[in-house]
């Protein structure tokens, strides 16, 4: 089990950690060192800038994309009393939440998923957003309220497991019969927005790709930190062609319609480079 500095410094907010990516860095450099064979990933925590020794070898069955809402009560957003105070560590999710209720106190929740809940339940929040992907694979039991992709569109390629092999080895031939294909493409589609519109895990940014038969629809949206001021794009575009190129284009139309003002925005207010 590796421990990465991610794990580690869990007092600090995920955007006042240094670099991108800091929940793998450590492992790609022990990866191309030699020293793993293989490595498992949420997809949505790998750098779209990535590392010319190492390939995504498998993406895995995407599970629900969907966030959740956990409160004490067990209802809804609309449930929460004025005020209420609401845990994530999403900047995403932070401005999604500022738009839809303003009223809301947001405040970062850092830690595994047992500590998230243990918070909860401890009386530090009154509700707390996570990924349904999450509970649903470890088997847990927990009301909840299903937050819905048009409303609170998710963080790019949320819900996908990925594993990581250094290029040319047995490792890479070996896990690529895990890969599932329907899911490559929607998350490759998602990928090439996110580093087309650029701004890494500091930036309110949400992309969402659904594939059905020939085309996929496509959600996307860049918000301001406090949720008031969003620009959003809702297209299909087709898998049969070059669907990364129009993925491109979809990224291109984001920044002209004012997603760089936003990134840039957002880069200055939060200080990190």
């Amino acid at each position: 089990m590796i421990r990465t500095s991610g794990d580690v410094f869990l007092d600090k907010p995920l955007h006042e950690l240094k670099g991108v990516g800091v929940f793998v860095a450590e492992i790609d450099s022990r990866m191309i060192s030699g020293e793993i064979d293989l490595a498992v990933h949420s997809m949505k925590d790998l750098p779209t800038k990535r590392p010319e020794e190492l390939v995504i070898s498998a993406i895995l069955k995407r599970d629900s994309a969907h966030d959740i809402l956990v409160s004490k009560g067990g209802g809804g957003l609309e449930d929460l009393r004025m005020g209420a105070v609401v845990g994530t560590s999403s900047m995403r999710r932070t401005a999604q939440l500022r738009r839809a209720r303003p009223d809301l106190v947001i405040r970062s929740l850092r830690g595994n998923l047992q500590t998230r809940l243990r918070k909860l339940n401890q009386g530090e929040y009154d509700a707390i957003v996570l990924a349904q992907a999450g509970p649903e694979r470890m088997k847990m039991e927990l009301e909840y309220s299903r937050l819905e992709i048009e409303r609170f569109v998710p963080s790019a390629n949320q819900g996908t497991i990925v594993v990581v092999a250094k290029r040319g080895t047995p490792g890479e031939a070996l896990s690529q019969s895990l890969d599932d294909g329907p899911t490559r493409v929607e998350t490759m589609i998602e990928r090439r927005i996110l580093e087309t519109v650029g701004g890494g895990c500091i930036v309110p940014m949400a992309v969402h790709a659904s594939a059905k038969g020939e085309r996929a629809r496509v959600l996307a949206e860049v918000l301001s930190l406090d949720g008031r001021r969003f620009i959003r794009l809702d297209e299909e575009i087709a898998i049969n062609g070059d669907c990364l190129q129009e993925s491109a284009d979809l990224g291109r139309r984001l920044i002209e319609m004012g997603g760089e003002d936003l990134v840039n925005e957002a880069v200055k207010a939060l200080g990190v480079r």
